[in-house]
């Protein structure tokens, strides 16, 4: 009897281990200071992948981590995964979020709308291919205000940017969404988001601009597995956003989450991703090239750009 036990658990444990082994291992590349580590931390558990979370100091190093094969997976946007498209490579988007980044400003600010920042100082998170910089500047182009021209910018991370509003060393803040929301909780004014900024373009349809980005062939290699992955996640989403117990423990290392953060968040899911959406940000695009040539070497996306499960 006692030899048969022996041998239940010498099976299980074969069955334990083979089941593991089947499970496809996603490494991706998880910003310090992005959102993205809420959702892994609270996805469903699957039988057809595991999650190698990888930390990545910046939005920069992401990509670096991505095109050098450290990991097979980053969030970033649309608009970097058709630039490198077009110089031979084969990464895909997929979106993972509807909220971009947010123009804030002070309480009191004499600033309220895009042509007011003439002659201010902004502090923008990210560099000059940010695409919430050239969004905005898109729409400043169509009130006929050169933003590139006429603003004194100052780049730098998105800690950095807040505590340059914080210390009145710039006068408005174009920031991650997150950020926002915390400058936000503590009397800030949110002026345009990323949403806004796109009606204001004449983009009906909503553009996620930021998403999960993958080599092609990787992805077609390991659809089961990506797709179990996209589904567990958008469950993970909507558990943050239906049980505020799990927010608040998931949110707990921030210093300060305010609810207006648990509220952008959820505002931020992707509920469709059709190909209405996908011909609105090829629209985006057009818009945002005709206004800065750096977006890209072609006003077209480049084919390929978002990739298509089935």
């Amino acid at each position: 009897m006692k030899k048969l036990h022996l041998i239940f658990i010498a099976v299980s444990l074969v069955a334990i281990q083979a089941s593991a082994a089947e499970k496809t291992t996603l490494r991706i590349g998880v910003q310090t200071s992005g959102t993205l580590d809420w959702e892994l931390s609270v996805l469903p558990e699957s039988s057809n992948f595991q999650i190698q979370a990888q930390p990545v100091a910046t939005a920069e190093a992401a990509k670096i981590a991505l095109q050098s094969g450290a990991v097979d997976m980053i969030v970033s946007d649309f608009l970097w995964v058709s630039q490198t498209r077009n110089t031979g490579a084969e990464f895909t988007f997929y979106p993972y979020s509807n909220t971009s980044g947010t123009l804030v400003v002070p309480a009191n600010s004499a600033i309220h709308d895009v042509k007011d920042l003439a002659g201010k100082r902004l502090g923008i998170a990210g560099g000059e291919l940010d695409k919430n910089w050239l969004l905005l500047q898109a729409v400043g182009k169509k009130q006929n205000v050169d933003l590139n021209a006429t603003v004194e910018k100052i780049f730098g991370a998105p800690p950095l940017i807040n505590e340059q509003l914080k210390n009145q060393r710039v006068d408005a803040v174009l920031t991650h969404w997150h950020f926002a929301a915390q400058l936000e909780a503590q009397g800030y004014r949110q002026l345009l988001d990323g949403k806004t900024l796109q009606q204001d373009l004449g983009i009906a349809e909503n553009v996620p601009t930021l998403g999960y980005v993958f080599k092609q062939s990787w992805a077609d290699s390991h659809k089961t597995a990506l797709k179990a992955f996209f589904a567990a996640t958008s469950q993970a989403k909507n558990r943050l956003c239906d049980d505020a117990a799990l927010w608040q423990k998931t949110t707990i290392k921030m210093q300060f989450a305010p609810e207006i953060l648990h509220q952008r968040y959820c505002d931020g899911r992707v509920n469709s991703w059709t190909t209405a959406n996908q011909l609105a940000a090829q629209q985006l695009y057009s818009v945002l090239f005709n206004s800065n040539p750096k977006v890209g070497n072609s006003p077209n996306l480049a084919a390929g750009t978002f990739w298509i499960a089935d």
